[in-house]
């Protein structure tokens, strides 16, 4: 029999609402015993007496053995979560900033005091990713974990890809439907889909990764050149996070737009959605779709994790456990396309080898291989040149070389 949960929720926005909205339908043995609260001023649908805005309140509380925290602040929420931890208590988490930064500390806490944090709702939204890398998968060999983890830039480039409009319109349009914050930097530059890919690659592959050392780079730059490009490619472009095992001692974590064919997943995940494709040694290819973002579907994570706690299911992190003996690495070498201004960004990123190179008015562009740490050192040039960087491994072609080589024959 299930044990009874008496819930500390901090948080009260669209999650912690829609978290609400779907427990009042449901018969559990679990009951929300305090919300602490930012803003005792803002309009409530609940009494006022079920809320604080002393976190010490629900904290303190012996009443109280499971913690939910959905807040935005990363130092607050992972002072609350760890408190919870040391003291005894279950927590439920869907801050991926903060689990990505901390998540050392997070299992080291867990293993100390024997309590659970689950965080399903942090990766990805409805898609329950993070449990089946720790059960599913748990034996298996993965080679790749790559997909669509950011909703706000997604709606972005498929407003900009299938409705042509520009980035400042369609960015516009995603903040005012709530996709997008006033500041969309984490989410079109890439950090929120680096967090979540570091707390998937840890379960896929047991290593933990500080996101200083894992590339970003996100779609800020995008354009309408590289979009017509796209088309005529018959390709799409997506903000994509990879981790991918290079052989049995590396593995690589980076988030990079990329050119998508018609045949990847990928391709028809638009807008909002999420998808998240894992290619394994035995299972072969497999494909995670839904809703990334919004109060219901990341609600529908958070309660699936209170509800394993509710018997005991705490992760295990086997892959850590496992004598795997991976390292992370940024030295790689990867395809991308450049579309630049100053030539002396090709120079400084030092590619190894150019596919293709094109000049036509203020439209200039290089695909070609190139080593991630040349991308890393350099991304200041990169953001000043206002250039725009995508993985490219579908337009890999002949080499300038060649194409040299063909022309002087003909």
């Amino acid at each position: 029999m299930s044990k009874k949960l008496n819930i500390g929720l901090f948080g009260f926005g669209v999650v912690g609402q829609g978290l609400y909205d779907i427990i009042k339908t449901k018969n559990l043995n679990l009951e929300i015993v305090k919300i602490a609260i930012k803003n005792p001023e803002k309009e409530r649908s609940l009494p006022k007496e079920l809320f604080t805005t002393n976190r010490d309140e629900i904290l303190n509380n012996p009443e109280i053995n499971t913690i939910v925290e959905l807040i935005n602040d990363t130092e607050a929420a992972f002072e609350i979560v760890s408190r919870a931890l040391s003291s005894g208590k279950n927590v439920v988490s869907a801050s991926k900033k903060m689990i990505a930064i901390y998540l050392d500390e997070l299992i080291e806490l867990q293993h100390k005091h024997g309590t659970s944090l689950l965080y399903e709702g942090a990766v990805c939204g409805s898609i329950p990713i993070i449990r089946n890398l720790e059960e599913y998968y748990d034996n298996e060999l993965l080679h790749s974990i790559s997909g669509i983890f950011n909703g706000s830039s997604n709606y972005i480039l498929s407003k900009g890809f299938l409705e042509n409009l520009d980035y400042d319109s369609a960015l516009k349009q995603a903040q005012d439907l709530g996709f997008a914050e006033t500041d969309p930097t984490m989410d079109v530059g890439g950090f929120d889909a680096k967090f979540k890919l570091i707390i998937a690659a840890s379960h896929a592959y047991g290593v933990v990764i500080k996101p200083e050392n894992v590339l970003n780079i996100g779609i800020q730059n995008l354009s309408a050149n590289d979009l017509q490009y796209a088309r005529e490619k018959n390709l799409k472009i997506k903000l994509v996070p990879v981790a991918k095992e290079l052989d049995d001692r590396h593995v690589t974590l980076f988030v990079l737009p990329k050119f998508v064919n018609e045949s990847e997943f990928l391709y028809n995940v638009e807008y909002e959605y999420n998808g998240v494709t894992v290619q394994a040694a035995f299972a072969d290819q497999q494909f995670f779709f839904g809703k990334g973002a919004g109060g219901h579907p990341t609600g529908s994570a958070v309660l699936s994790d209170i509800a394993a706690l509710r018997y005991n299911y705490a992760y295990e992190y086997k892959k850590a456990k496992g004598l795997t003996n991976l390292q992370f690495t940024n030295n790689v070498e990867i395809n991308i396309y450049l579309r630049y201004e100053d030539e002396a960004l090709v120079d400084a990123l030092n590619f190894e080898e150019i596919h293709e190179r094109f000049y036509s008015g203020n439209y200039k562009f290089v695909i070609g291989k190139i080593n991630l740490q040349s991308l890393i050192q350099n991304l200041e040039l990169i953001n000043a040149d206002n250039a725009f960087v995508a993985f490219a491994d579908q337009l890999t072609g002949i080499t300038l070389a060649e194409r040299k080589l063909e022309s002087a024959v003909l």
